[in-house]
């Protein structure tokens, strides 16, 4: 079975995002005082052959541990969908 991952990548709260704090303080400047607190990631989409849903989040996650994220900077969240 096919399915399809898709894979949200974050900088760890604890950590400074001096990507999200320049975009905050942009935010200002263009009009938009009331947004705060940008953090920016990445999204990762990914294909799937697995026997089962279950099967397809484990592969997901060893790919997150292994290549797609730093977990000594970022955490991950996974969402696993059937791929039609």
């Amino acid at each position: 079975m096919k399915f399809k991952a898709e894979i949200n990548v974050m900088p760890l709260k604890a950590l400074l995002d001096p990507q999200g704090k320049a975009v905050t303080g942009s935010m200002k400047n263009i009009g938009l005082p009331e947004i705060t607190n940008v953090r920016i990631g990445k999204h990762i989409s990914i294909e799937i052959e697995a026997a089962s849903k279950e099967a397809a989040q484990k592969k997901a996650e060893e790919s997150c541990k292994k290549l797609l994220a730093n977990p000594i900077m970022e955490f991950f969240e996974i969402s696993i969908e059937e791929s039609k």
